[in-house]
C-alpha cells in the first residue's frame, strides 16, 4: 500500500493505492493544535478499513502546512541574525520597494518580525567579491555576539555574511564554533540555504529557514516517531514547494523549501490526471475549505518560479507558481463599509467552521450559500461524515447578507457564488495572462472539495470551453504526492556575461552541483541509474534587475547559443518584448529527479442506475429554482452523455453542471465537461 496524506486547513486528505491498483480515499477533520494527530487517526482508519498490516505500507508521502503556518501564526523560534559588521540592518532596509505607495501610515514591508533590531548583530569579518579574505573572522567577536543573543532568549541563529556564496569559509567556521559551544542552538547559514548573490534576498530566506526550523523539526520528528510506533517502517517523505519529494531528514535540514508543500501536491496530481487523458495544457483550480490555489501547466510542466511570497513577504525559494487567494468553502461573506458584498479572505476554518457545521459558527460562508441554493446534500457532505444544518445556514445568510442588502436569501447565496467566481477568475489571470498565456487555450482542472462546484461558472467567466474533473478531485493533493518524483535542486551564483563563457566552464560548474545533488539522492537510497538530471540557467540582460529561468541542454549542438535565443523568446512571452543584446548568466541550477513508481489505480465503475434523486436548486442564471437530477458518479458508465443542469455527487466532492454544458466519462475515469455552442 502506498499512502499520500495532505494536511489542509479544514480537512486532512488520504489517498491510498494498493499494489494491485485498489484505491481508497477519505477525509478527516484536521487537528489544528497538532496536525500529526489527524494523520495518525487516518492511518488507524486505513488499517481498520483494509485490514492491512502497518508493515505493508511501503510509501508514505506527506504534504504539510506546518512551515507556512509557523510564519502566518508567528510561532517560529526566537531568532538572532548574525551579519558582517556594518550590515546588520539589511533585513530591515530591504529593496526600498513598497506595495502601498500612498498610505498615510507606513508599515514595515520587510520581515523584521523575524529578528528585531536588538537581535541583529554584526561580526568582525569580511570576504571580498572575488572570494578573497579581506578581514579574517574575529572569533571573539562572534562569541560575544552569540552571548548577547542568548541573554535575549534566542533559540535559533541565522548567519548571512557578505559574499559567503562565493567563499563560505567564515560561515562554516562560525557554525562550527557555535555548534560546539552552544549545541542546543539551531543554526542556518546562507551559503547552504541560498548560495547565490543578492544580499537582502539571501538574508531573508536564511532567516526564514532558521525561524521555522525548530517547529518543522519537532513536527516531522514527532510524526516519524508516531509512524514507527504504529508499526510503519516506510520512510517519511515530504513534498517540497518545487513539486518533488524529499526524505524527512533532508526536509528537516532545509525546512524553508516546504512552503506551499500542500498546494504543490495538487498541481502534480492535476498534471498526472491530465496527462493520462491527453490534456497537456491545464489551469488547475484547487478550492478547499480556506483557500483557492491556482496554477498553470504548459506542455505537461507546471510553471515554476524562483521567488515566492509568504504572508506578503518575498522569499527566494524555488516553488510551483501557485497563486493562493483567500477564497474557499469556508470563506466568510460580509458587507463592507460601502455596502458591497465581499467574500474572504478570512475563513471560518474547520472549528467552528461554517454556520451549517453546527459547531458554534454563525457567520455565512460559501459552503452555507451552496447548501441554501440546494447544490449540496446535507446528509452526504464529506462522504456523509459531516451532517450539515440547512436551517443554520439559511439564518446566517438572512441575518448578515440578505436583510442588510434587501435581497432574498437565494439571491444572497448566488451573489456570494458570483463574487467568489470573480475573485478566482482574477487569480487565474495572474498566472496566465500576466505570464503571456491565453487562458482560452487551456482546459480547467477542478480540484479540491469545492472546485467542481464552481468550475463551469469560472470557465464561462474566462471563456474556457473544457472543464476536467478528476476521479477524486477532493483528495487530489494527497493523490499527487504518490505521483511526485523524489527531487533535489542545487544552485550556485555564476554571474558571467554569456559571450565570455565557454561550454567547458559551464560544465565544470554543473559537475560540482551534480556532486552535491547526487549525495542528497544517495541519502534517499535512490537508484542513481534511474535519476533524471535537468539543468537550468537564470539569464537577464546586462543591467537588468531580474532574470528568467531557461533550460540548459548541454547536449544540444550549440547549447549557449540555444539558451540565448530561448531567453529572447521567453522574455518576449513574459514581458511582451525582447531585443538582441548582451546578456549574462546569473545562476546555474541542477535538478535531479527520481520519477515516482506508483501503481495504476483501477477504475471502479459500478453497474446500476446512476440517478440518486431529484433536488430543487436555485439557478442564478435563470433566477428561479429548478428541479434537477442528482447522479451518483460511481454509477455513470464510460462514454455515457450527461447534459446540464445536473448535479453529480461523489464522496469527496459535488460537481455542478449548469445548462449549456455536457459531459462524458473518459476511459481513464476523468469527467470531461464541454461548453455547448449556442446558435446566435
Amino acid at each position: 500500500m502506498q499512502v499520500g496524506v495532505d494536511v489542509g486547513g479544514t480537512f486532512t486528505d488520504f489517498s491510498c493505492v494498493s499494489i494491485d491498483g485498489e484505491r481508497l480515499t477519505f477525509k478527516l477533520p484536521s487537528t489544528t493544535n497538532d496536525p500529526s494527530e489527524g494523520v495518525i487517526a487516518g492511518i488507524k482508519e486505513l488499517i481498520n478499513q483494509t485490514n492491512i498490516s502497518p508493515a505493508e505500507i511501503s510509501v508514505f508521502a506527506h504534504g504539510t502546512t506546518v512551515a507556512t503556518n509557523a510564519v502566518l501564526e508567528r510561532k517560529g523560534a526566537s531568532l538572532g541574525l548574525l551579519t558582517t559588521e556594518g550590515f546588520r540592518d539589511v533585513l530591515e532596509i530591504g529593496r526600498q520597494m513598497r506595495t502601498q505607495m500612498y498610505s498615510v501610515r507606513l508599515k514595515p514591508e520587510t520581515p523584521i518580525f523575524l529578528a528585531p533590531g536588538a537581535r541583529r548583530l554584526g561580526v568582525v569579518e569580511r570576504i571580498g567579491p572575488d572570494g578573497s579574505i579581506v578581514k579574517p573572522l574575529d572569533e571573539d567577536s562572534l562569541k560575544k555576539a552569540v552571548e548577547e543573543l542568548l541573554i535575549q532568549g534566542v533559540e535559533a541563529v541565522a548567519i548571512a555574511f557578505l559574499f559567503s556564496f562565493i567563499n563560505p569559509e567564515h560561515e562554516l567556521r562560525a557554525r562550527e564554533i557555535i555548534s560546539k559551544k552552544w549545541p542546543s542552538l539551531t543554526i542556518s547559514i546562507s551559503s547552504e540555504v541560498d548560495p547565490v548573490f543578492r544580499e537582502y534576498e539571501r538574508t531573508v530566506v536564511t532567516a526564514f529557514d532558521a525561524y521555522i526550523k525548530p517547529t518543522v523539526d519537532t513536527y516531522l520528528s514527532n510524526l516519524s516517531e508516531a509512524l514507527e510506533k504504529e508499526g510503519i517502517s516506510a520512510p517519511l517523505q515530504v513534498m517540497q514547494s518545487r513539486g518533488g519529494l524529499a526524505g524527512g531528514k533532508t526536509a528537516r535540514a532545509r525546512p524553508v523549501r516546504l512552503f506551499l508543500s500542500g498546494p504543490a501536491g495538487g498541481v502534480i496530481g492535476g498534471l498526472e490526471e491530465g496527462k493520462e487523458s491527453g490534456f497537456e495544457n491545464l489551469i488547475t483550480v484547487d478550492i478547499g475549505g480556506t483557500s483557492c490555489d491556482i496554477a498553470l501547466i504548459n506542455n505537461s510542466k507546471p510553471l515554476l518560479r524562483q521567488e515566492g511570497v509568504i504572508d506578503t513577504f518575498s522569499v527566494r525559494i524555488p516553488m510551483v507558481d501557485v497563486n493562493a487567494i483567500g477564497s474557499g468553502g469556508g470563506s466568510v461573506a460580509w458587507i463592507d463599509s460601502a455596502g458591497g458584498l465581499r467574500v474572504g479572505p478570512h475563513s471560518a476554518g474547520s472549528d467552528p467552521g461554517p454556520a451549517c457545521y453546527n459547531r458554534g459558527g454563525n457567520k455565512p460562508t460559501v459552503t452555507d450559500a451552496s447548501l441554501v441554493m440546494g447544490l449540496l446534500d446535507p446528509n452526504y457532505f464529506a462522504n456523509g461524515r459531516l451532517r450539515l444544518d440547512g436551517q443554520k445556514a439559511y439564518l446566517a445568510l438572512e441575518h448578515d447578507i440578505a436583510k442588510p442588502m434587501q435581497l432574498t436569501v437565494d439571491k444572497a447565496a448566488s451573489g456570494i457564488h458570483r463574487v467568489l467566481v470573480s475573485q478566482m477568475s482574477e487569480g487565474i489571470r495572474s498566472v496566465s495572462v500576466k505570464q503571456g498565456f491565453d487562458p482560452r487555450d487551456f482546459s480547467l482542472m477542478a480540484l479540491g472539495g469545492a472546485g467542481p462546484l464552481h468550475a463551469c461558472a469560472l470557465a464561462e467567466e474566462l471563456q474556457i470551453t473544457k472543464v476536467l474533473v478528476p476521479r477524486n478531485p477532493g483528495v487530489l493533493s494527497a493523490s499527487g504526492l504518490l505521483n511526485a518524483p523524489v527531487e533535489h535542486e542545487v544552485s550556485v551564483s555564476f554571474n558571467k556575461e554569456l559571450e565570455s563563457v565557454t561550454v567547458e566552464q559551464v560544465s565544470k560548474t554543473l559537475d560540482k552541483l551534480d556532486t552535491e545533488a547526487r549525495q542528497l539522492m544517495i541519502s534517499e537510497n535512490a537508484d542513481l541509474g534511474k535519476v533524471v538530471i535537468t539543468y537550468y540557467a537564470d539569464i537577464c540582460y546586462i543591467g537588468q534587475g531580474y532574470h528568467l529561468e531557461v533550460e540548459l541542454k548541454l547536449l544540444a549542438q550549440k547549447p549557449l547559443q540555444k539558451i540565448y535565443y530561448d531567453f529572447l523568446e521567453l522574455h518576449d512571452r513574459v514581458y511582451g518584448h525582447s531585443v538582441e543584446g548582451a546578456v549574462r548568466i546569473v545562476n546555474l541550477r541542477s535538478v535531479h529527479q527520481l520519477p515516482a513508481v506508483s501503481p495504476v489505480s483501477k477504475l471502479a465503475i459500478n453497474r446500476g442506475d446512476c440517478l440518486k434523486a431529484n433536488r430543487e436548486v436555485f439557478v442564478d442564471a435563470e433566477d428561479q429554482r429548478l428541479m434537477v437530477s442528482v447522479l451518483d458518479r460511481s454509477f455513470i458508465q464510460i462514454g455515457s452523455s450527461i447534459e446540464g443542469p445536473v448535479i453529480i455527487e461523489q464522496g469527496d466532492t459535488t460537481t455542478w453542471v449548469p445548462r449549456g454544458w455536457e459531459g462524458t466519462v473518459l476511459e481513464t475515469g476523468l469527467l470531461l465537461l464541454n461548453k455547448l455552442e449556442v446558435d446566435c
